[in-house]
């Protein structure tokens, strides 16, 4: 299931966890910003940029909506990796919705992060902005690169919606804080424990966040009120994989999102707009983790999809 780099050398190599066996996730390591400002190194700009993504991917699926949500599919080009991420890490090879690399004809991801740093150490990641003018990686922090085409873009951008706007912003990123460690992190920490008090652990932190959302929009259309913001962005990507891999793959077995009536329907709100349909690739999703988790899933069987229709009426109008 992938490696890492270590100076700029591939080894192959699983997550290793902490002393009680808790899946520790990998600090981001490119965190530079595009600024629209004069004199800036990284100006938003048509054509210039290129964004590497998998469909599979939580974390880069939240940078495709927005994308998609701003209209910046023709100012930001994009690669899309093979679904399996195996001992040779991400992939550029033929699958259906999966691309090449035009910038640099890579075959492997890792060619991109080596490309931007020779002695580059640390796992391979996506998404990441990759600068044509630069010769480098921009940034490969989910969050931060949300943050950046939500706000930064908006002169090249064909819709200037805010999805953090000013008198929600402080609202967004306590939301996003709130429910990256139980939710977004939390299906993986359970997925990827390495003992029974570390999945113990993650588990009862995940069905609690879960419990409290689905109070939360019993009360209200979104996360943070009246509107998608960012915060929702960050909830349906976890939320869209749950059922399909996590309940099962991840262990993630308590209660799936189908038995919570708000967080059902909330999905199903969020699936139904284009931007968020439309980005959801679930053969890539299963694809990817039920056959590249060897540790975890040695066979490769992908389990059969739950019966859970997206499409149904959500009823979620009523909130206005």
């Amino acid at each position: 299931m992938g490696g890492r780099l270590i100076d700029g050398q591939w080894y192959t190599q699983g997550y290793e966890p902490d002393n009680k066996g808790r899946f520790v996730r990998q600090e981001s390591v490119f965190r530079e910003r595009t600024v629209d400002a004069p004199g800036e190194r990284f100006r938003p700009e048509a054509q210039r940029y290129h964004l590497y993504v998998s469909y599979a991917c939580p974390w880069a699926h939240r940078i495709l909506i927005m994308r998609r949500l701003k209209g910046l599919e023709s100012a930001i080009s994009v690669s899309v990796v093979h679904p399996l991420m195996l001992d040779d890490g991400w992939e550029f090879r033929d699958y259906p919705g999966s691309t090449g690399d035009p910038v640099h004809q890579a075959r492997y991801l890792r060619d991109v992060y080596v490309a931007a740093d020779s002695a580059f150490t640390g796992r391979v990641t996506v998404p990441l902005l990759w600068d044509r003018r630069e010769g480098t990686i921009v940034n490969n922090e989910s969050r931060e690169l949300l943050r950046m085409l939500d706000h930064d873009w908006n002169a090249v951008a064909t819709d200037a919606t805010d999805f953090a706007p000013a008198n929600l912003i402080d609202a967004v990123d306590h939301t996003i804080d709130a429910i990256y460690e139980p939710v977004n992190n939390g299906v993986y920490k359970c997925g990827f424990a390495q003992s029974q008090e570390a999945y113990d652990e993650a588990a009862d932190a995940l069905y609690a966040a879960l419990d409290h959302w689905d109070t939360v929009l019993g009360e209200q259309r979104f996360l943070c009120g009246d509107r998608v913001t960012e915060a929702d962005i960050c909830l349906f990507t976890t939320l869209v994989r749950f059922d399909p891999v996590y309940s099962v793959h991840f262990k993630c077995s308590q209660r799936r999102i189908m038995d919570y009536p708000n967080l059902l329907n909330y999905l199903r709100d969020l699936y139904q707009r284009p931007a968020f349909r439309e980005t959801t690739n679930m053969d890539h999703i299963r694809q990817h983790y039920y056959r590249s988790h060897g540790f975890i899933n040695p066979t490769g069987i992908v389990a059969r999809a739950p019966m859970v229709d997206l499409d149904a009426p959500h009823g979620r109008e009523r909130f206005g």
